[in-house]
Parts: C-alpha cells; structure tokens; sequence
C-alpha cells in the first residue's frame, strides 16, 4: 500500500516543508541516502510546540509533538524524494527531547515519530534510532529529531 494512502487512513496530510532556521538546508543526498536535518513540532498554523518534558509538558504531549515531529519529517522526505514510494528504507533517526534533569522516558517521546513511520511505511519504515535528552532546543521546542532514509536508485 501506498504511503500516502497509509497517510489519508491516519487522517494525515503532508504540510509544505519547514524551512530551515538557519544556514542549513533540509536535506543532503549522498548515493542513495537522503539526510533530514531535524525538525521540530511545527504546527500547520506556524506555530511551535514548546516546553520543557518533565514540568510543563507530559510524556503524552511530548509523544504527539514527535508524531508532529515525524509528519514534517516526511514532507521533507517528499520534498527530497520526489514521491514517498521511492523511500525504500527508513535507516536512523535521531531525538532530542528537550527536558529536564531526572526525565528519563526519552525513548516513549521519540516513539511518536517512530510510530508514525511505521504507520506509514510497513515494514521498511523500522529503524536504528537514538533518544537522547538535551537542556535545551532551539525555540524552546519540546522535540527535534533528524533522518536517513534510503532511496530507489
């Protein structure tokens, strides 16, 4: 099944891709390897989500903005691809949560966007992954988390 039909069943659409903050770009190819600079929860209406996971926000809020997280992720995976059906593996992805000291359910938050990929690509959407915790994140973001997927040749 198509990814974008998994995405329709979730009640999901592609938002257009973030655009980086800074003087980055969204992705680099090498080969057959895309690599996603990381995103963070932006909403379709720009706004971010925000907090520190462990005070002010919950394990559960923090799991939906990577959901949030991973659905930007994956427009600029269409972006760089040209199409979803050319991702023929998801390879690593890497989270930052930004939260405090003694939190320690890192893997629980990042697994939000991890789902989601599952969700969307089957079988070739499992991956390596890191879930690590950071003091603080640009804007104050609650996650950010970055990508490699491999591509079609």
């Amino acid at each position: 099944m198509s990814p974008y039909i998994r995405l329709a069943a979730l009640g999901l659409i592609l938002p257009e891709p973030p655009t980086p903050i800074a003087n980055f770009v969204t992705h680099a190819e090498s080969g057959r390897l895309i690599f996603l600079s990381g995103q963070g929860p932006l909403r379709a209406d720009g706004t971010l989500c925000t907090g520190k996971v462990g005070d002010d926000v919950t394990v559960a809020q923090a799991y939906e903005h990577a959901r949030l997280t991973g659905l930007n992720l994956l427009a600029v995976m269409h972006a760089a691809a040209g199409d979803l059906g050319r991702i023929v593996r998801v390879v690593k992805l890497l989270g930052f949560v930004n939260a405090t000291p003694n939190f320690s359910d890192h893997p629980k938050v990042v697994n939000g966007c991890s789902d989601l990929f599952a969700d969307v690509f089957d079988r070739i959407g499992g991956h390596a992954r890191s879930a690590i915790g950071v003091g603080s994140l640009p804007g104050n973001i609650t996650v950010e988390i970055e990508a490699v997927v491999e591509i079609a040749a």
